[in-house]
């Protein structure tokens, strides 16, 4: 049945009156949800020698082995990795979790490590053998197969696999002093890499290993309760929030026997961070330096005793340096860096002296694929062609313009093999799930694996998805997208559900397919157009997002006032029953812009920092600098402060074991809330992180939200 809307007050109805169509039951629900897209299995991977593996999950999650060619074969059984594994001494119960998870290879893809039980298991590929070497975590593979590099409690081990001789490299290492390991903002915030904690890295001749050396005795402990279990449970976790004394670091290189050469710290006094760390192809140990601003960055090369040698310096005084990679250095010396200094993000060949340019324009290179030494190209990803979009492009080493390498429109993500000849190309586009193609010369695209959607998706009705370019009051042009309701009628009158995220460089508006599309599409079953627009600072596009220094939150309003007024020249959006809803930095945006604005009438507002004093230091002194320079920018943009001006209703979501975006913010946003009159209703995820996974959290979740947007919307 159509949906009917009789009046702008009117209920919501639903698509089909018989109880058919999605339900947030049949998309979320942790017993009774249906799979409405079948996910893809593989992970592919090159070997050296060119031929391709893949990891495979089987149903029952666990990994599997097989050689990719023209005829697929299967290298190893779960089953039978199961049993080398039980045979080397695991526990079946430490199997199933290890198997759920994936390897560490080696350089030559014919052996890998498996972590369970806290033991660390190398896996013949073959299907050979398997056999214990450690207890530890984090491990690496030295460049020529030899070793096995390992964190043990807060210190690097080594084990020779020849011999299974243990080596300790670090010593010394405890609660305040983590060598090779990182602390949780360096993993979360400075390297970026979230659950991976390791901070150590071998030398191209497998001799030494470089590392941090992290001191955490002036940073201080938050502690969450988990209140699941009597007596509690508590987690204490090293936090360095806004102005909070920030972790010591020094840079080592220690060699296989221990023996520990630590660099000159080029910045004493001073509060820094090591960014990146790496080496060059003749061993030259490589490191970026950041300060706790963040507003310039240096390259260092060590080359002997000293500070190293600066090879590039950027400085951004009124905005900040985005994470850099480290320079990609080719066999004569020059090395290639990716750089937004003129305002977009382009790659530049250095020889030494002066970096010349091999891209420009008003779009931005994302990604340096890789060099092929033989025909002197280099490969990237950028938005050349579409700001929604990701393609594949090729630029000579000596100049020109970029060739196109990825011709269907969408989201492309490739991984060459090491003679820059054949590729594994992840594709997908809005209306297409995830699918691994075959690239290779004078052939066309092989498909290797896809996620199809499944009968009882292809079989909903679904509302149009439309891409829109918006302008700014002052002609920025931000992406948007549009889910229009099922049935669509430009003559009547329909509510609207905003997703926003809304936080630097992080674009929601994509050309790849979306897993929240079945929301999307539910909503639009129930006459509710789903309305998504990236603000500015949201676009990462080159250095647009710097307008917002200092004062998170009212320029990103500004701009989606902007994006709800085109909604409004439309005619067919009911402007006085619109619903914001973010996670995360959306919850911020979310609770800053319903407590500074009547735009919307409701509110989900979803593990928000409230008040970016209560974050931690690096995210938010990128952007805010530091409290005691900006105490009137931390003012304004505090939510808390701004409670009594809460303009419609809300709702808040968050996980009880939060170690992000603690639920302190959350809790101090409420009683704010209260002590103004305002009621707001709370759903809590028991036990959840950051981001909820558990199937319980997800359904609770989103059952929560459209119980609050059936009876307010």
């Amino acid at each position: 049945m159509r949906l009917f809307l009789f009046a702008a007050a009117c209920a919501i109805l639903p698509l089909h009156a018989d109880g058919t169509g999605l339900t947030v039951a049949r998309i979320y629900h942790p017993a009774r949800g249906e799979t409405f897209v079948e996910a893809r299995t593989l992970t592919p991977q090159w070997r050296p020698d060119g031929t391709l593996l893949g990891e495979r999950r089987d149903r029952s999650g666990f990994r599997t082995l097989e050689r990719l060619g023209a005829t697929p074969e299967r290298l190893l059984e779960a089953e039978r990795l199961r049993e080398l594994l039980a045979n080397a001494g695991a526990a079946p119960v430490d199997v199933r979790a290890a198997l759920a998870l994936p390897f560490t290879w080696n350089p030559a893809r014919d052996a890998f490590l498996v972590r369970a039980g806290g033991a660390l298991y190398l896996v013949d590929a073959a299907g050979a053998q398997a056999r214990r070497l450690a207890e530890g975590d984090s491990p690496a593979f030295s460049p020529d197969g030899a070793w096995v590099a390992y964190l043990d409690g807060q210190d690097i081990h080594a084990v020779e696999l020849a011999t299974g001789r243990i080596s300790r490299i670090t010593t010394g290492g405890g609660p305040t002093r983590l060598n090779g390991r990182m602390d949780w903002v360096y993993q979360e915030e400075v390297f970026n890499e979230r659950g991976n904690w390791r901070a150590f890295w071998w030398s191209p001749d497998s001799r030494r290993i470089a590392f941090l050396s992290l001191d955490e005795t002036n940073v201080p402990v938050f502690t969450l309760a988990d209140d699941r279990t009597q007596p509690q449970t508590l987690q204490r976790l090293a936090y360095p929030k806004a102005g909070d004394p920030v972790p010591g670091v020094r840079l080592g290189v220690a060699d296989l026997e221990g023996r520990i050469h630590w660099t000159e710290d080029p910045y004493p006094g001073r509060e820094v961070f090591v960014a990146r760390v790496g080496w060059d192809p003749r061993g030259r140990l490589v490191a970026h330096w950041t300060g706790r601003d963040q507003t310039w960055l240096e390259c260092r090369r060590y080359e002997g005793p000293g500070p190293g040698r600066v090879l590039v310096r950027e400085h951004h005084p009124r905005g900040w340096v985005e994470h850099l990679p480290l320079p990609h250095f080719l066999d004569d010396g020059r090395f290639l860096w990716l750089s937004s200094r003129t305002g977009n993000s382009h790659l530049y060949l250095y020889d030494g002296k002066a970096g010349v340019p091999l891209t420009s324009g008003p779009w931005d290179v994302k990604r340096l694929l890789g060099v092929d030494a033989r025909t002197g190209q280099v490969h990237f990803e950028g938005t050349r062609r579409n700001p929604v979009g990701m393609d594949a492009f090729r630029v000579p080493l000596s100049g020109g313009a970029p060739e196109l390498l990825t011709p269907a429109p969408g989201t492309h993500s490739l991984t060459w093999d090491p003679a820059f000849r054949r590729a594994v190309d992840r594709w997908s586009d809005i209306d297409t799930p995830s699918r691994d193609l075959l690239l290779a010369p004078g052939a066309p695209p092989k498909v290797l694996e896809a996620s199809v959607a499944t009968p009882a998706w292809t079989a909903e009705a679904k509302g149009k998805v439309v891409f829109q370019q918006v302008r700014t009051r002052d002609g920025f042009p931000m992406e948007a997208m549009l889910v229009l309701p099922v049935g669509f009628d430009p003559a009547r009158k329909y509510p609207v559900f905003q997703y926003v995220y809304g936080g630097p460089n992080a674009p929601q508006v994509r050309n790849a397919w979306n897993r929240s599309m079945p929301w999307f599409q539910f909503l639009a079953q129930q006459g509710i157009a789903v309305w998504v627009c990236d603000n500015r600072s949201a676009a990462a596009k080159g250095n647009a997002a710097h307008r917002v220094k200092g004062n998170l939150g009212a320029l990103e309003l500004e701009d989606q006032l902007d994006g709800l007024a085109w909604l409004r020249s439309q005619g067919w959006a009911d402007m006085d029953r619109v619903a914001l809803d973010g996670y995360s930095y959306g919850g911020f945006l979310t609770a800053y812009a319903l407590t500074h604005s009547a735009a919307w009438k409701l509110g989900v507002i979803g593990a928000p920092v409230t008040d970016w004093r209560l974050y931690d230091c690096y995210y938010t002194e990128r952007y805010m600098g530091l409290p005691r320079d900006n105490a009137q920018g931390y003012d304004a943009s505090s939510c808390i402060k701004a409670a009594a001006a809460l303009k419609g209703k809300v709702m808040l979501i968050h996980g009880t074991l939060d170690t992000n975006v603690h639920l302190q913010n959350s809790v101090q946003f409420l009683d704010a809330l209260q002590k103004a009159g305002h009621d707001a209703p709370v759903t809590l995820l028991p036990g959840s992180d950051h981001s909820p996974r558990a199937p319980q959290h997800v359904y609770a979740m989103y059952e929560a939200t459209w119980r609050f947007l059936k009876a307010n919307l």
